[in-house]
């Protein structure tokens, strides 16, 4: 057979491997995506839910630049939350549950209707490297399929490992085999690899809970949503709920820790730090009697449940036992048990900003292959890669977000500079310029970016144009218009804020902390009338700005200076140990990283201001 070449060939259907495959195909590419099981693409292997803190920033961010994440979780969303709405804007995190299966073939869906994707259903066993260049796979079939850049976005499945106790047995997840052959070719190639854990909890019939024995969680009356584009939202949600484990829950769990394999040594690889599994907490906090468990439906049409916060790998009938003593969980029956699962990745700082290896050209890593985790995290890093393959392949400059536009951008410079011994998530304090970074802006820092690049179409630009343009306008009236006392000291005394004395501004009466611009159009008949035609959207990014002005340029301020040292370009074969007034660490670092500017070198991990100054004085500045 003369089989099909492509442009881009994606190594697996996750997150990360989804969103490259859309983004390079919607620019354009001819795109084969080779999947495991075509039944489970996109799956959600653990959790049943997307967003979060700094995740759900991420997922307004892929939504931006036309990637499908955002618009799956809308249309598959059971319940929604946004997080932290009593703290300031840029710490509001979209958070939605979503029904699993629904999710899977959703994604699916939309990448069947998606123009240049072409599937295949099989494992991948080896690279096709000519020259140093990436130009194919080979199948387990040994079916050659020969392409101009391959994806991996592997996931858990090179080598994967999975542990129940002292039962041990190879898959990428439960009910799937793992990969083999790539780590082993890539390593002979020169690459670095290493091994990192993660875990996943047991499941439970809802049928056999009982929830009047915990707390229920609703969802927002207000569904936002997570993509830019107008999609229904559901008409009901489905609630969660909270329970706790206790001292007896603990006792029973512990009779298993000389059968656990994270602590019997069996596990080598290092999990995920801020996800622990339940074990690890009880010996980590042993002072703490109780840890928190969410109980979390797993969609519309199942009795599933996901036990949030007992992720574990102790022997099955532990498990059974300990969450028996759960209060609700007396009579639980379990569908399947945790477990925890070992696996290959790279340490990123192999990678160009562009997540192109630096060892073979046209070949790109995503996902949990850099050692990241998360759905959010890995879906970022496919779409930038699809991105890149594309605009590589065509001659074109990457497309590498800078840390001031985007979570995006410092994920990936935060792992090709610094790398990660253990699994990587997103947080806000990663982010040095959080305010500008927000879920709400997500569109109007990124939009254009993709209407440029062919991803976001013409309504999507013009849309955020007008919330541009309408925003401004919104800024300008508050800032023009006047209130006097007898007509908002009522409504300032109602939200325990000072009377004003004479006639004010309106944008210094909402500048103050817990004075909202829905709550002043709400009291006050006259600012109504004045603000009525705008939509909520265009007055909450007016308030916002006006509420954190100060903020918001100190930190472009700050952002334009470091742009400053982003200009200074770096020898790409500069040898940083003949620079005898580097620190050795620094001539370690940078002749591993080989950055490409001084920007970049300063955010090594390991290379000091003072390292930066030499560099400086080096390049004559």
């Amino acid at each position: 057979m003369n089989y099909p070449e492509y442009d881009v060939i994606v190594v697996g259907a996750g997150h990360a491997g989804c969103e490259a495959a859309a983004a390079a195909a919607n620019m354009g590419s001819k795109v084969l995506l080779i999947t495991m099981n075509m039944e489970v693409m996109a799956k959600m292997s653990c959790n049943p839910a997307m967003g979060g803190v700094a995740k759900g920033q991420i997922l307004r961010e892929i939504d931006a630049l036309g990637g499908y994440s955002g618009i799956v979780t809308d249309k598959t969303m059971i319940q929604f939350r946004m997080l932290n709405k009593s703290k300031g804007p840029a710490m509001w995190s979209p958070r939605a549950q979503s029904d699993r299966m629904l999710f899977s073939q959703e994604w699916r869906k939309l990448l069947e209707q998606t123009p240049n994707v072409d599937m295949w259903q099989e494992m991948v066993k080896e690279l096709i490297v000519e020259d140093g260049v990436c130009v194919g796979v080979v199948t387990n079939l040994g079916i050659p399929y020969r392409s101009k850049s391959v994806v991996l976005t592997n996931g858990t499945f090179l080598n994967g490992l999975i542990h129940i106790g002292e039962k041990q047995f190879g898959g990428g997840r439960a009910g799937e085999g793992a990969a083999r052959g790539i780590t082993e070719q890539l390593v002979s190639l020169g690459f670095v690899s290493g091994r990192m854990k993660t875990g996943t909890p047991p499941r439970v019939d809802g049928r056999s809970l009982d929830y009047s024995k915990m707390e229920v969680q609703y969802g927002d009356e207000d569904v936002v949503g997570f993509s830019y584009k107008n999609i229904d939202k559901p008409l009901h949600q489905r609630p969660c709920h909270i329970t706790y484990t206790n001292q007896e829950v603990h006792d029973v769990l512990k009779t298993g820790f000389d059968k656990s394999p994270m602590f019997a040594g069996r596990i080598q690889g290092l999990g995920p730090r801020y996800c622990p599994s339940i074990e690890d907490k009880i010996n980590r906090f042993a002072e703490r009697d109780r840890h928190q468990v969410f109980v979390e439906p797993e969609g519309w049409d199942t009795v599933e449940v996901y036990v949030n916060g007992f992720s574990t790998s102790l022997p099955e009938q532990v498990q059974y036992e300990a969450l028996r003593k759960i209060p609700g969980f007396e009579n639980a029956k379990m569908f399947r048990p945790g477990y925890a699962i070992e696996y290959d990745y790279f340490p990123p700082t192999q990678l160009n900003a562009s997540l192109e290896t630096k060892l073979v050209k046209n070949l790109f890593f995503a996902g949990q292959i850099n050692g990241t985790t998360g759905y959010e995290e890995a879906a970022s890093q496919g779409i930038m890669a699809g991105i890149n393959a594309h605009l590589t392949i065509n001659g074109k400059d990457p497309l590498v977000l800078s840390r001031d536009e985007a979570y995006i951008g410092v994920l990936i410079d935060d792992l090709i500079n610094k790398g990660t011994d253990e699994p990587y998530r997103m947080f806000t304090s990663r982010a040095e310029y959080r305010i500008l970074l927000r879920q709400d802006n997500a569109d109007i820092r990124l939009t254009e970016k993709s209407y440029l690049l062919g991803l976001a179409d013409e309504s999507r630009y013009q849309r955020v144009k007008e919330k541009i343009a309408k925003s401004e306008e919104i800024v300008d009236l508050l800032k023009k218009s006047s209130v006097l006392p007898d007509m908002v000291n009522p409504y300032l005394l109602s939200m325990e804020s000072a009377e004003i004395t004479q006639r004010t501004k309106l944008d210094k009466i909402l500048s103050r902390p817990h004075i909202t611009i829905l709550g002043l159009m709400d009291a006050i008949p006259s600012i109504h009338i004045l603000l009525q035609e705008f939509e909520k959207e265009f007055l909450e990014q007016a308030e916002i700005h006006i509420k954190y002005e100060g903020y918001i340029l100190r930190e472009k301020e700050m952002a334009n200076k470091l742009h400053k040292l982003e200009e200074v370009k770096l020898p790409t074969n500069l040898d940083y140990s003949s620079i005898k007034s580097l620190s050795m660490e620094a001539r370690i670092k940078l002749n591993q990283i080989k950055p490409q500017t001084i920007g970049q070198a300063s955010r090594i991990s390991g290379v000091s201001p003072a390292d930066i100054s030499v560099l400086m004085v080096f390049m004559g500045r």
